[in-house]
């Protein structure tokens, strides 16, 4: 079974706005088997849309068209669809209901043009929007299956967790589970060099990798008769994959790195805090979006100018003058001088040049990662590729993954 997406908005043709749906979509359909072999993006206009359909018809069994559900006059996707299937437009008391219930709320009346948002074509199940007021619908017609699902990415995401997924996942004959395998530090060259053959030879179960934000995901999705069965699938290339890349390996599931290292933390009941140059306190951010930071992260510093090295965390003057600012032994001063100051058991310390200039001979991208873990102090030289912010997001990461690492040993 294959589907094929279809985007709708001329801001998109315009390169106002990302297709990100798409994205997200196609890996959750993914999940469940489904391929996505196609993609359309089409503007607001009925006559070249009811075009797209027709072409999707000759070659994919699910269409999704994703936007176009709203109350603007260029809101055109659900008329379309239905008049293409020749539906007539119906009204879904639920969402007629909030429709209603929102106008009351803010005083306003109820314009024919907002009425449409609780409309959906004959016969389709309706998909309910949990973050927005524009009713999504499912519906099969002539052998093939039509989704109707909202634009904006909060309503979107939502709706189809909630409610497409379920509904796929229903119409499956076998069981589908899947785990998804976190890594950072290897580029996907590096991953393709290390499991290419894995991932090559393929076939139940599947591995599909994606490159994110500084990190690889990998996700193992295995078919059969039961859930227990289909895990016991995953479990042996589970452990083929660790086996050549595991010291890259930092988690499976939903969490961040961050998160991961806070939960580890917790665990051990162990406290951490960082002295920060570069990141200038975005490690300490990464730590405190996670709920429960407070039982771990005690504070820390931002270092960023040698005086505050010096003042906050006690850094030696004749460390920075014969060593630099950028060097192993002012990271471990970092590390050292946060952990004895606010009494943690961990301490991290970074400093490096995040660029685009260089510092003290040393290229854009160096950077040193202190990490005090009782009396053991270690420092780790890095060299990043990219922006200023790239250098930044990598060297937090890194220091993360090098406390998850200790607390594991």
């Amino acid at each position: 079974m294959n589907a094929e997406l279809i985007a709708v908005g001329t801001e998109m043709l315009l390169g106002q706005i990302v297709n990100t749906n798409a994205a997200y979509l196609a890996r959750t359909l993914a999940h469940l088997g489904i391929g996505s072999r196609y993609q359309q993006v089409v503007g607001d206009n009925q006559k070249r849309l009811d075009g797209a359909i027709t072409v999707a018809e000759k070659r994919s069994d699910i269409i999704v068209l994703m936007g176009g559900l709203g109350p603007t006059p260029d809101d055109l996707t659900k008329q379309t669809l239905a008049a293409h299937l020749g539906r007539e437009l119906v009204t879904d008391a639920n969402h007629h209901d909030k429709l209603v219930a929102m106008a009351k709320r803010k005083q306003q009346a109820l314009t024919p043009n907002n009425l449409v948002q609780a409309m959906l074509p004959s016969g389709a199940t309706p998909l309910t929007n949990h973050n927005g007021l524009a009713v999504g619908a499912f519906m099969e017609d002539g052998g093939h299956r039509y989704v109707l699902l909202p634009g904006p990415p909060r309503e979107f995401k939502m709706m189809v967790d909630k409610e497409l997924v379920p509904l796929l996942a229903g119409q499956q004959q076998q069981v589908l589970a899947s785990e998804t395998m976190h890594f950072f530090g290897l580029g996907e060259s590096a991953l393709v060099t290390e499991i290419g053959d894995i991932i090559a030879e393929q076939g139940n179960p599947t591995v599909a990798p994606y490159i994110g934000d500084y990190e690889v995901e990998l996700r193992l999705t295995a078919r059969a008769d039961n859930d227990e069965d289909a895990q016991a699938m995953i479990a042996p290339m589970r452990t083929g994959i660790l086996q050549r890349i595991g010291q890259y390996y930092y988690g499976s599931g939903d969490k961040t790195l961050a998160a991961h290292v806070v939960h580890a933390l917790e665990d051990a009941g162990a406290t951490i805090t960082a002295a920060e140059s570069l990141t200038a306190g975005a490690f300490q951010s990464a730590l405190g979006s996670v709920a429960g930071a407070s039982n771990v992260l005690n504070g820390g510093f931002v270092t960023y100018a040698p005086s505050a090295k010096e003042q906050l965390v006690g850094v030696d003057a004749d460390v920075i003058a014969s060593d630099g600012v950028v060097s192993a032994a002012t990271a471990q001063a970092m590390a050292t001088g946060a952990q004895r100051t606010l009494g943690a058991d961990i301490g991290v310390g970074l400093t490096g040049v995040a660029g685009p200039d260089g510092l003290e001979g040393h290229p854009a991208g160096t950077v040193w990662i202190g990490l005090a873990v009782g009396d053991h102090v270690t420092a780790t030289e890095f060299h990043f590729q990219g922006s200023r912010n790239d250098v930044r997001g990598r060297a937090v990461k890194s220091a993360l993954l090098m406390v998850l690492q200790a607390l594991k040993k």
